[in-house]
């Protein structure tokens, strides 16, 4: 491998007026990286006889690069900030692997100017390798101001003349739009700027569609390979993240990937499906310092382009690989920790429910992972921190490998049960550490015997009825899609078309959650384009009640945006709700084509005075309609009866 070097300057037109500039290049045979200097920029990506696979048309410091979005305290109005490199150093090259560093540090003659943060941007490329990793290590010093992060990511904007044809899953790959197509008069701007009718695209075959950058988000389990193609040549651009332990909230986190542009997106921090509770604060001078990535940039080509499914299937080929090498003995920061420096945590989760069997259950699935200390369920909004999961086994065993040294709790959800599991006690893992921990019993909350429930408890609306999009709004790519039904345009509008007069009113022995329970409780839409709320109705039949006892409803809401839940039994003109939750969640799944956003649980008392023998009636309102994206998702809901009834 050649060293990194500056790059001889270019034939063409003469600009007398521009001022000096150096270029690193790094090369090994098979491809060529080009980066700013000092910025750290990526400007150029030479493969397979094309000059450049980065847009050309674009300024060059609008290609490739690092960005962030953050606040000074007191101001709601993000900024935008593409992270400019002040100090360019060779860590390390030799002929098997080069490592580069752009460096900007903070002082406090930049106090309001720039993100407090000092900022290593790192690139590396090793012999024999089809493509390059880039990881960055952000500190916050002790002292330095208060701020806010709204987002951190890398992004990457591709040729748009050779780069039409996007993959993110085996079902989900498709010829995207041009850019100039979201534009009028060729694009129409529906609800939101990110939401484009496509009226008269260039490849006419895609007229008639919806584009939304947001139909193409994963939660960040699946999302570990996604990018682009190109037929001719036959070309893939392909991001790939081996491991989550940098991304925040948790692997149902969900996070934007590819769209049009083309672009695509390596998120490591977003408020995305989340709100701001997924943007970390950092007040009283604390600090802070972690590493995000590496990510993996991987270019494959093939002789034949007519079948783009072989690029994929070799995409995702390279994507076990390098979660088989994680983490990456090559990454040269100290900050950056090797397997030998890490520990690992394992043991066995049990699920007791003693309604359910008399023995203690295996809890098959579960996801159990590490997280910074804080309360159960609290991983969901940890942003500042490492996380580390997994899934148990069928018997409910689950190991954890490659832990980052530090404190953290240990939690848990499982399929099929509400609530969260955390293991009372904090975990220091120490390098090397292989923590033991025998048979945990998670016992998931429960009063009495069910005496009825609706949905599935696995944190998501997907059980419930998704309606079939307006078809003058689809996504091509999700009809005849079940999995992803649901991230068709304009769904809420449905719910005025399916209830134009009255709320959904679901019976319970009689009715069928999946096609009777509609995936979100919206507001509906009237003539004058104003939103009215809505109240849903459950009906019930108590043969006997048992007085001066207490039931319990619980409530558990995969979704809320700024929304609220009023609950009434039996008397819907009551002049308070017999519970309500206040104003919650800013997640907007509704808007993004989500089917959850963050997790909560609701226990309600219910008094034996509430209910009636014979047919009762819980009213659950959502009494804010300013927007139509106000609203709830809901996961599950069951009626307890009285311990022992």
């Amino acid at each position: 491998m050649g060293p990194p070097r500056a790059a001889s300057p270019a034939a063409g037109a003469v600009d007398a007026t521009a001022g000096v500039t150096v270029k690193v290049e790094i090369k090994n045979g098979i491809f060529e990286l080009t980066l700013s200097n000092p910025d750290g920029i990526i400007t150029g990506v030479r493969y397979n006889g094309v000059d450049n696979l980065m847009e050309i048309l674009n300024k060059e410091d609008n290609r490739g690069y690092w960005d962030l979005v953050w606040n000074p305290p007191g101001q709601k109005t993000g900024i935008f900030d593409v992270i400019k490199g002040t100090e360019f150093r060779i860590i390390y090259q030799d002929e098997n692997q080069a490592e580069v560093s752009f460096t900007r540090n903070w002082d406090s003659s930049l106090e309001g100017k720039a993100v407090p943060l000092n900022i290593d941007k790192r690139f590396i490329v090793l012999r024999g390798s089809s493509g390059f990793y880039t990881y960055g290590i952000y500190e916050h010093k002790e002292g330095w101001p208060d701020f806010g992060l709204g987002e951190t990511r890398v992004a990457f904007k591709l040729r748009k003349d050779k780069f039409h044809y996007m993959a993110l899953a085996d079902d989900r790959q498709r010829i995207m739009p041009m850019p100039d197509d979201r534009l009028p008069p060729r694009g129409q701007p529906l609800a939101y700027p990110e939401a484009v009718l496509l009226v008269d695209p260039i490849n006419p075959d895609l007229r008639g569609e919806v584009d939304d950058k947001y139909q193409y988000s994963l939660e960040d389990q699946y999302n570990n390979v996604h990018g682009w193609m190109s037929f001719d040549p036959p070309i893939g651009f392909w991001q790939i993240t081996p491991s989550d332990e940098f991304r925040t909230g948790g692997p149902l986190k969900q996070n934007l990937t590819s769209h049009v542009g083309p672009t695509m997106l390596a998120m490591f921090l977003s408020a995305h499906y989340a709100g701001d509770d997924l943007s970390p604060k950092f007040t009283n001078g604390e600090y802070w310092k972690k590493v995000h990535g590496p990510v993996f940039m991987y270019l494959n080509s093939s002789w034949d382009g007519s079948d783009p499914t072989m690029l994929w299937e070799d995409a995702k080929v390279q994507m076990m690989i390098e979660k088989e090498n994680w983490p990456y003995c090559f990454a040269l920061s100290e900050d950056f920790q090797k397997t030998e420096q890490r520990g690992c945590v394992s043991g066995r989760l049990l699920v007791r429910d003693r309604y359910i069997d008399d023995q203690d259950l295996y809890a098959s699935g579960a996801y159990v992972g590490l997280a910074l200390p804080g309360e159960a369920g609290s991983w969901q909004r940890e942003c500042k921190g490492y996380q580390f999961w997994c899934r148990a086994d069928v018997d409910g065993s689950f190991y954890i490998r490659n832990i980052v040294t530090g404190n953290y709790n240990l939690y848990a959800w499982v399929p099929g049960f509400i609530g969260d599991y955390r293991l009372d006690a904090t975990l220091t893992i120490a390098s090397g550490n292989d923590i033991y921990l025998g048979d945990l019993v998670y016992e998931p909350p429960r009063d009495g015997p069910t005496m009825w429930e609706i949905g599935v408890p696995d944190r998501s609306a997907a059980e419930f009825y998704v309606p079939h999009p307006n078809p003058n709004h689809v996504n091509r790519l999700y009809i005849n899609h079940p999995a992803d039904r649901f991230r068709q345009y304009g769904l809420w509008e449905r719910y005025a078309e399916l209830y134009p007069n009255s709320d959904l009113v679901y019976t319970v022995g009689q009715s069928d959650y999946s096609t009777d329970w509609f995936y979100a409780q919206v507001n509906r839409k009237l003539d004058d384009n104003t939103y009215q709320t809505t109240t849903w109705q459950i009906k019930f039949n108590l043969d006997s009640v048992s007085t001066s006892s207490t039931y319990k409803f619980r409530v558990a809401l995969a979704s809320s945006a700024l929304a609220e839940l009023q609950i009434f039994f039996n008397d819907q003109d009551k002049a308070l709700p017999h519970f309500a939750t206040g104003l919650i969640g800013r997640d907007n799944a509704i808007a993004r084509h989500g089917i959850h956003g963050l997790y909560l649980l609701f226990n309600i008392d219910v008094a034996s005075a509430w209910l009636v023998q014979g047919v009762n009636t819980i009213y659950l309102k959502q009494p804010r309609s300013l927007s139509p994206f106000q609203g709830l998702m809901y996961d599950y809901l069951r009626l307890e009866g009285p311990c022992g009834c």
